[in-house]
Protein backbone atom coordinates (compact mmCIF):
# COMPACT_ATOMS: atom_id res chain seq x y z
CA UNK A 1 0.00 0.00 0.00
CA UNK A 2 1.11 3.77 -0.95
CA UNK A 3 2.00 5.61 1.75
CA UNK A 4 3.11 9.61 2.50
CA UNK A 5 5.98 10.48 4.48
CA UNK A 6 6.45 14.44 5.55
CA UNK A 7 9.58 15.92 6.42
CA UNK A 8 9.14 19.35 8.13
CA UNK A 9 8.88 21.00 11.57
CA UNK A 10 6.58 20.38 14.39
CA UNK A 11 5.51 23.05 16.70
CA UNK A 12 2.58 24.14 19.06
CA UNK A 13 0.72 27.04 17.90
CA UNK A 14 -0.77 28.53 20.49
CA UNK A 15 -3.98 31.24 18.77
CA UNK A 16 -4.86 34.62 19.60
CA UNK A 17 -7.89 36.18 18.80
CA UNK A 18 -8.50 39.78 20.37
CA UNK A 19 -5.38 39.96 22.08
CA UNK A 20 -6.60 37.03 24.18
CA UNK A 21 -5.44 33.07 23.68
CA UNK A 22 -8.46 30.75 22.28
CA UNK A 23 -6.46 27.59 21.51
CA UNK A 24 -2.98 25.35 21.81
CA UNK A 25 -2.78 23.36 18.93
CA UNK A 26 0.47 21.05 17.81
CA UNK A 27 1.11 22.58 14.23
CA UNK A 28 3.60 22.76 11.83
CA UNK A 29 3.28 23.19 7.77
CA UNK A 30 3.54 19.44 6.54
CA UNK A 31 2.79 18.75 10.04
CA UNK A 32 -0.94 20.32 9.49
CA UNK A 33 -1.31 18.05 5.91
CA UNK A 34 0.10 14.97 7.44
CA UNK A 35 -2.05 14.91 10.50
CA UNK A 36 -5.42 15.53 8.07
CA UNK A 37 -4.05 12.24 5.78
CA UNK A 38 -3.69 10.01 9.21
CA UNK A 39 -7.14 11.01 10.08
CA UNK A 40 -8.28 10.31 6.09
CA UNK A 41 -6.66 6.75 6.98
CA UNK A 42 -3.78 7.07 4.66
CA UNK A 43 -0.32 5.59 5.95
CA UNK A 44 1.23 8.41 6.95
CA UNK A 45 4.91 8.71 9.15
CA UNK A 46 6.21 12.05 9.69
CA UNK A 47 10.23 13.11 9.66
CA UNK A 48 10.37 15.77 12.15
CA UNK A 49 11.98 16.48 15.92
CA UNK A 50 11.04 17.87 19.19
CA UNK A 51 12.67 18.41 22.49
CA UNK A 52 11.79 15.81 25.30
CA UNK A 53 9.62 17.97 27.18
CA UNK A 54 6.16 18.52 28.25
CA UNK A 55 5.47 20.09 24.92
CA UNK A 56 7.37 17.31 22.78
CA UNK A 57 5.38 14.98 24.97
CA UNK A 58 2.05 16.37 23.52
CA UNK A 59 2.84 16.61 20.38
CA UNK A 60 3.98 12.96 19.63
CA UNK A 61 1.00 11.66 21.36
CA UNK A 62 -1.56 14.03 19.17
CA UNK A 63 0.45 12.42 16.29
CA UNK A 64 -0.28 8.59 17.65
CA UNK A 65 -3.39 9.50 17.94
CA UNK A 66 -4.26 10.53 14.49
CA UNK A 67 -2.45 7.28 12.93
CA UNK A 68 0.78 8.51 12.32
CA UNK A 69 3.69 6.63 12.69
CA UNK A 70 6.59 8.53 14.89
CA UNK A 71 9.31 6.15 14.71
CA UNK A 72 11.23 8.89 12.16
CA UNK A 73 10.94 12.21 15.13
CA UNK A 74 14.14 12.75 16.70
CA UNK A 75 14.08 14.21 19.84
CA UNK A 76 16.66 16.06 21.47
CA UNK A 77 18.11 16.38 25.22
CA UNK A 78 19.49 19.86 24.58
CA UNK A 79 16.56 22.30 23.95
CA UNK A 80 13.37 22.66 23.64
CA UNK A 81 10.58 22.24 21.50
CA UNK A 82 9.44 24.87 18.85
CA UNK A 83 5.93 27.31 20.04
CA UNK A 84 4.83 29.52 17.88
CA UNK A 85 2.68 32.63 18.67
CA UNK A 86 -0.31 33.28 16.28
CA UNK A 87 -2.61 36.38 16.40
CA UNK A 88 -5.71 36.45 14.10
CA UNK A 89 -6.67 39.36 12.68
CA UNK A 90 -9.94 40.70 11.68
CA UNK A 91 -9.98 38.33 8.35
CA UNK A 92 -8.53 35.53 10.61
CA UNK A 93 -5.35 35.45 9.33
CA UNK A 94 -2.70 35.21 11.14
CA UNK A 95 0.71 37.17 12.36
CA UNK A 96 3.35 34.36 13.61
CA UNK A 97 6.05 35.11 16.55
CA UNK A 98 8.10 32.33 16.83
CA UNK A 99 10.38 30.83 19.64
CA UNK A 100 12.89 28.45 19.14
CA UNK A 101 15.83 26.60 21.04
CA UNK A 102 17.59 23.83 18.76
CA UNK A 103 20.60 22.08 20.04
CA UNK A 104 23.18 21.79 17.26
CA UNK A 105 23.11 18.43 16.20
CA UNK A 106 19.66 17.78 14.58
CA UNK A 107 17.01 15.73 12.89
CA UNK A 108 18.94 12.53 14.05
CA UNK A 109 17.06 9.88 12.47
CA UNK A 110 17.30 6.60 10.71
CA UNK A 111 14.78 7.74 7.18
CA UNK A 112 12.01 4.97 6.70
CA UNK A 113 11.55 2.75 3.82
CA UNK A 114 10.35 4.60 1.28
CA UNK A 115 8.84 2.46 -1.73
CA UNK A 116 7.71 3.53 -5.75
CA UNK A 117 5.37 5.77 -5.93
CA UNK A 118 4.73 6.65 -2.21
CA UNK A 119 4.54 10.45 -1.60
CA UNK A 120 6.72 12.55 0.17
CA UNK A 121 5.39 15.66 1.78
CA UNK A 122 7.91 18.51 2.58
CA UNK A 123 7.81 22.35 2.65
CA UNK A 124 8.26 25.64 4.26
CA UNK A 125 12.14 26.94 5.65
CA UNK A 126 12.52 23.29 7.19
CA UNK A 127 14.17 22.13 3.79
CA UNK A 128 15.70 25.09 2.43
CA UNK A 129 17.44 25.73 6.26
CA UNK A 130 21.34 25.55 6.05
CA UNK A 131 21.59 23.73 9.06
CA UNK A 132 18.82 20.89 8.07
CA UNK A 133 20.13 21.24 4.26
CA UNK A 134 22.35 18.27 4.20
CA UNK A 135 19.93 16.08 6.11
CA UNK A 136 17.20 17.06 4.16
CA UNK A 137 19.29 16.51 0.55
CA UNK A 138 20.23 13.19 1.76
CA UNK A 139 16.58 11.89 2.38
CA UNK A 140 15.31 13.97 -0.79
CA UNK A 141 18.16 11.89 -2.64
CA UNK A 142 17.24 8.52 -1.38
CA UNK A 143 13.30 9.05 -2.25
CA UNK A 144 14.29 10.41 -5.55
CA UNK A 145 15.82 7.10 -6.15
CA UNK A 146 13.29 5.08 -4.90
CA UNK A 147 11.10 6.69 -7.56
CA UNK A 148 8.89 8.82 -5.40
CA UNK A 149 6.70 11.33 -5.92
CA UNK A 150 7.45 14.27 -4.09
CA UNK A 151 5.22 17.24 -3.49
CA UNK A 152 7.26 20.03 -2.44
CA UNK A 153 4.67 23.18 -0.65
CA UNK A 154 7.23 26.71 -0.86
CA UNK A 155 5.38 28.55 1.62
CA UNK A 156 8.36 30.85 2.00
CA UNK A 157 7.20 33.44 4.09
CA UNK A 158 7.79 37.26 4.24
CA UNK A 159 10.08 37.14 7.12
CA UNK A 160 12.93 35.07 4.82
CA UNK A 161 12.34 37.57 2.05
CA UNK A 162 15.85 38.95 2.76
CA UNK A 163 17.44 35.43 2.19
CA UNK A 164 16.05 34.83 -1.21
CA UNK A 165 18.75 35.36 -2.91
CA UNK A 166 21.27 33.38 -0.51
CA UNK A 167 18.54 30.53 -0.96
CA UNK A 168 17.75 30.98 -4.87
CA UNK A 169 19.70 27.71 -5.53
CA UNK A 170 18.62 25.90 -2.64
CA UNK A 171 15.12 26.67 -3.69
CA UNK A 172 15.74 25.72 -7.38
CA UNK A 173 17.50 22.02 -6.06
CA UNK A 174 14.05 21.60 -4.13
CA UNK A 175 12.65 22.25 -7.65
CA UNK A 176 14.03 19.82 -9.21
CA UNK A 177 13.48 17.51 -7.11
CA UNK A 178 9.94 17.93 -6.87
CA UNK A 179 6.88 16.15 -8.97
CA UNK A 180 4.65 19.20 -8.11
CA UNK A 181 5.38 22.42 -7.00
CA UNK A 182 2.97 24.37 -4.74
CA UNK A 183 3.14 27.79 -3.58
CA UNK A 184 0.89 30.95 -3.22
CA UNK A 185 1.15 34.04 -5.25
CA UNK A 186 2.74 35.78 -2.03
CA UNK A 187 5.35 32.96 -1.76
CA UNK A 188 6.58 33.40 -4.96
CA UNK A 189 6.36 37.16 -4.66
CA UNK A 190 8.95 36.49 -1.51
CA UNK A 191 11.19 34.65 -3.45
CA UNK A 192 11.10 36.05 -6.78
CA UNK A 193 9.05 39.15 -6.78
CA UNK A 194 6.38 37.53 -9.31
CA UNK A 195 2.83 38.25 -8.01
CA UNK A 196 1.82 36.46 -11.41
CA UNK A 197 1.45 32.74 -11.33
CA UNK A 198 1.63 32.15 -15.05
CA UNK A 199 4.98 34.43 -14.93
CA UNK A 200 6.72 32.24 -12.20
CA UNK A 201 5.66 29.53 -13.99
CA UNK A 202 7.50 30.38 -17.07
CA UNK A 203 10.39 32.22 -15.55
CA UNK A 204 11.20 30.20 -12.15
CA UNK A 205 9.64 27.30 -12.07
CA UNK A 206 8.80 25.38 -15.24
CA UNK A 207 12.20 24.47 -16.55
CA UNK A 208 12.73 22.38 -12.56
CA UNK A 209 9.18 20.84 -12.60
CA UNK A 210 6.56 20.99 -15.24
CA UNK A 211 3.52 20.77 -12.66
CA UNK A 212 3.31 23.77 -10.85
CA UNK A 213 -0.12 24.90 -8.44
CA UNK A 214 -0.55 28.83 -7.25
CA UNK A 215 -3.17 29.27 -4.62
CA UNK A 216 -4.25 33.17 -4.09
CA UNK A 217 -5.85 33.02 -0.31
CA UNK A 218 -9.47 33.75 -1.34
CA UNK A 219 -8.90 34.05 -5.17
CA UNK A 220 -8.05 31.64 -7.73
CA UNK A 221 -6.15 28.24 -7.98
CA UNK A 222 -3.78 28.16 -10.88
CA UNK A 223 -2.78 25.11 -12.72
CA UNK A 224 0.15 24.62 -14.58
CA UNK A 225 1.33 21.24 -16.56
CA UNK A 226 2.43 20.14 -19.97
CA UNK A 227 -1.28 18.18 -20.80
CA UNK A 228 -3.23 21.03 -18.44
CA UNK A 229 -3.28 24.59 -17.70
CA UNK A 230 -6.58 25.79 -16.21
CA UNK A 231 -7.61 28.21 -13.37
CA UNK A 232 -10.04 27.38 -11.04
CA UNK A 233 -12.51 29.69 -8.70
CA UNK A 234 -12.74 29.38 -5.04
CA UNK A 235 -15.80 29.52 -3.34
CA UNK A 236 -16.54 32.22 -0.54
CA UNK A 237 -16.91 30.69 3.40
CA UNK A 238 -16.91 32.05 6.78
CA UNK A 239 -13.84 31.65 8.21
CA UNK A 240 -12.64 31.16 12.61
CA UNK A 241 -9.38 30.49 11.72
CA UNK A 242 -7.39 30.65 8.13
CA UNK A 243 -3.85 28.65 10.12
CA UNK A 244 -3.53 25.68 8.05
CA UNK A 245 -5.83 26.38 5.27
CA UNK A 246 -3.29 25.80 3.05
CA UNK A 247 -1.68 23.01 4.52
CA UNK A 248 -4.72 21.65 4.10
CA UNK A 249 -4.98 22.09 0.66
CA UNK A 250 -1.82 20.20 0.52
CA UNK A 251 -3.21 17.54 2.17
CA UNK A 252 -6.48 17.60 -0.65
CA UNK A 253 -4.21 17.31 -3.81
CA UNK A 254 -1.91 14.20 -2.18
CA UNK A 255 -5.49 12.48 -1.42
CA UNK A 256 -6.49 13.29 -4.42
CA UNK A 257 -3.29 11.85 -5.76
CA UNK A 258 -3.74 8.63 -4.29
CA UNK A 259 -7.20 7.89 -5.10
CA UNK A 260 -6.84 8.70 -8.55
CA UNK A 261 -3.72 5.99 -8.42
CA UNK A 262 -1.15 8.94 -10.08
CA UNK A 263 2.27 8.20 -9.70
CA UNK A 264 5.27 9.80 -10.24
CA UNK A 265 5.27 8.90 -14.16
CA UNK A 266 1.93 9.13 -14.64
CA UNK A 267 1.74 13.00 -12.94
CA UNK A 268 2.40 14.37 -16.09
CA UNK A 269 -0.36 12.45 -18.51
CA UNK A 270 -3.02 13.81 -15.68
CA UNK A 271 -5.95 14.74 -17.48
CA UNK A 272 -7.88 17.74 -17.18
CA UNK A 273 -11.03 15.50 -15.41
CA UNK A 274 -8.74 14.00 -12.84
CA UNK A 275 -7.08 17.55 -11.95
CA UNK A 276 -10.66 18.41 -11.61
CA UNK A 277 -11.32 15.80 -9.01
CA UNK A 278 -7.61 16.17 -7.31
CA UNK A 279 -8.27 19.72 -7.03
CA UNK A 280 -11.54 19.44 -5.61
CA UNK A 281 -9.99 17.33 -3.04
CA UNK A 282 -7.89 20.25 -2.30
CA UNK A 283 -10.54 22.90 -1.96
CA UNK A 284 -12.72 20.51 0.20
CA UNK A 285 -10.27 20.07 3.16
CA UNK A 286 -9.14 23.59 3.23
CA UNK A 287 -12.33 24.85 3.80
CA UNK A 288 -13.49 22.44 6.45
CA UNK A 289 -10.08 23.75 8.58
CA UNK A 290 -11.09 27.26 8.02
CA UNK A 291 -13.99 26.25 9.64
CA UNK A 292 -12.36 25.62 13.20
CA UNK A 293 -9.28 26.90 15.26
CA UNK A 294 -7.57 23.67 14.46
CA UNK A 295 -4.99 23.13 12.40
CA UNK A 296 -5.81 19.87 10.48
CA UNK A 297 -9.49 18.79 9.21
CA UNK A 298 -11.77 17.31 12.06
CA UNK A 299 -12.12 13.53 12.50
CA UNK A 300 -15.69 13.56 12.20
CA UNK A 301 -14.77 15.27 8.53
CA UNK A 302 -12.49 12.91 7.96
CA UNK A 303 -14.95 9.73 8.67
CA UNK A 304 -17.51 11.45 6.28
CA UNK A 305 -15.04 12.81 3.76
CA UNK A 306 -12.95 9.16 3.51
CA UNK A 307 -16.11 7.21 3.11
CA UNK A 308 -17.33 9.44 -0.12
Amino acid sequence: MRKVIGIGETILDIIFKNEQPTAAVPGGSTFNGIISLGRLGVPVTMITETGNDKVGSIIKQFMNDNGVDDSCVCVYEDGRTAISLAYLNERNDAEYTFYKDYPKARLDVEWPEVHKDDIVMMGSYFVLNPVLRNKVKEFLEYATQREALIYYDINFRSSHASEAIKLYSTILENFEYASIVRGSTEDFQNMFKLSDPEKAYRQEVRYHCRQMLCTDADGEISLFSPSVTKKYQVNKIETVSTIGAGDNFNAGIVFGLMKEGIGRNDIASTTEEQWNRIIAHGQALAAEVCQSFNNSISKEFATYYGRK
